[in-house]
């Protein structure tokens, strides 16, 4: 049986190559004669430069930026030439917003600042670079991309844009008058935003109430967090005035310009960073189809019989831009099942029906094999790999 096995990284415990070696080891156990291929994904959040290493080849530069907190950390481009001389630059944000930077009793959103990722994207630009991708995800912020437009040369480096997404509903006029010249100097750069999940910035299943309270947001700085960012978002799209204004004579859509941009699918990405770059004129695509065509994944499907797949916890989430979404829907295109083995699952068979998703196997079922696949991620991932496999393989 042929075999392919396609996972994202588990949630901070596991890289996606660490994933898809635990989940091969176990299946071998169970069926060693089988024909396994390994293809580690990313949707954009972290392991995103390392994925399109492993397949595009290039150069690491690195580089040195604010972390969350605003301290220095370490953290690096990917640059890839082009078959024409044109030269990529790949901008992992998780390595300067990601959550593990910032210990757990000092997590909270209102303060943690996205300037890091400006001053990726401003290194990645010194490159000489005609594309920069930024891939979203894994984010401990949630200010909208305010600290990341700072970085680039909004607003004063120190003032308001700096200090998190709490402080945002202060934001006035002043604050973003060089917004425009910043957006007009990148327009010879192709700007693109590689989404890790497709919601809007604002609403239910927005950056604020969707995500923050996994960066340590109380249900009050939740709110908080929702109000200061609808703010911010009004404040910034009327400083770009005309530049983001429909057309109606040419037929675009009657949408108000503020709508259109917190409404798009990947606005609310690394808490609201899609929505920051949109601003600057960037394309939001999703990043787990960016990753998949970098690495050819649907030829790779159509080659075998099934394929593995898998994340730290198989939720809402996942089924919004995610890694696992991403692979159920190419291989249900050529007829191949998928099966999921995540560490938790709760999503329920109908949601699996409607997105393509054979089976969905969890590594841990209650309360306490949480603890003891925290404890040891890779062997009872491995473990839970060996007892799907005597299910699937022949």
């Amino acid at each position: 049986m042929r075999v392919l096995i396609a996972p994202d990284g588990f949630g901070g415990t596991l890289t996606a190559p660490e994933a898809a070696g635990a989940l091969r080891d176990g299946w071998l156990r169970a069926a060693p004669g089988d024909d396994l291929r390994t293809c580690p994904l990313s949707d954009g959040g972290p392991g995103f430069l390392e994925t399109l290493r492993a397949s595009l080849g290039g150069g690491l530069v690195a580089v040195t930026v604010r972390s969350p907190l605003g301290e220095p950390v370490p953290a690096a481009l990917l640059l890839v030439e082009g078959a024409d001389g044109a030269r990529t630059a790949y901008v992992e944000s998780s390595h300067a917003v990601g959550l593990p930077l910032v210990p757990p009793g000092r997590r909270d959103p209102t303060r943690t600042t996205s300037y890091g990722v400006g001053e990726l994207i401003r290194a990645a630009v010194g490159t000489g670079a005609r594309r920069v991708v930024v891939g979203l995800g894994g984010s401990a912020t949630n200010d909208g991309g305010a600290g990341m437009l700072a970085a680039l040369g909004v607003g004063a480096p120190d003032g308001v844009l700096t200090r998190g997404g709490g402080g945002l509903g202060g934001v006035t006029a002043d604050d973003l008058v060089a917004l425009a010249d910043v957006r007009a100097g990148l327009r010879d750069v192709d700007l693109v935003a590689a989404t890790d999940v497709d919601v809007p910035l604002l609403g239910l299943h927005g950056a604020s109430a969707g995500f923050a309270p996994q960066k340590g947001a109380t249900p009050e700085q939740a709110q908080e967090l929702e109000r200061a960012l609808g703010h911010f978002a009004h404040a910034a799209v009327g400083a770009l005035a005309d530049v983001v204004r429909p057309d109606l004579l040419a037929g675009a859509r009657t949408a108000s310009p503020v709508t259109r941009l917190t409404a798009q699918p990947g606005a609310g990405a690394a808490g609201g960073l899609g929505f920051g770059l949109a601003l600057l004129g960037a394309r939001l695509v999703p990043g787990s189809a960016l990753v998949a065509d970098a690495v050819d994944l649907t030829r790779r499907i159509a080659d075998v019989d099934l394929v593995v797949t898998g994340e730290g916890t198989f939720d809402w989430q996942s089924l919004h831009g995610k890694v696992v979404a991403a692979v159920a829907e190419r291989a249900l295109g050529v007829a191949v099942p998928t099966i999921v083995v995540a560490g938790q699952v709760t999503v329920g068979r109908r949601e699996l029906a409607a997105a393509g998703i054979t089976a969905a196997y969890a590594v841990a079922e209650g309360p306490g094999e949480v603890a003891a696949a925290l404890a040891d991620p890779a062997g009872t991932l491995a473990r839970r790999a060996e007892r799907v496999a005597r299910t699937w393989s022949r």
